[in-house]
């Protein structure tokens, strides 16, 4: 099997707001085809030795894996956290009509 050049990431952010302006400046860059915003979502994780929980917002974003590095370095120069989750996952199938689409519109 070919190692996948499409990957799907996934960003907490703070709300929704700093989630459109991320996803916004992600599309405006063409380093991602896709953003879909998940308004709320429940979070519970360690910080700086203590168990914080926070509803936040979630970014999917749809991209090549070529421009994860793009990805990582816009998102902590726009994102409120001092260290903002930034993950991403290889998307190994799929609708390929759609993962053609995903590569046109990226850079």
């Amino acid at each position: 099997m070919k190692e996948p050049t499409e990957i799907i990431i996934f960003i907490t952010t703070a709300d929704e707001q700093e989630a459109q302006g991320i996803a916004k400046l992600l599309l405006g860059k063409r380093f991602i085809a896709c953003a879909n915003i998940v308004p709320r979502v429940s979070s519970i994780f360690w910080w700086q030795g203590v168990l914080e929980s926070e509803i936040e917002c979630m970014l999917v974003l749809k991209t090549k894996r070529s421009l994860l590095d793009d990805v990582v370095e816009a998102v902590k120069s726009a994102h409120s956290y001092d260290v903002p989750e930034v993950i991403a996952l290889p998307i190994i199938g799929g609708n390929q009509d759609y993962l053609n689409w995903l590569k046109e519109e990226t850079k």
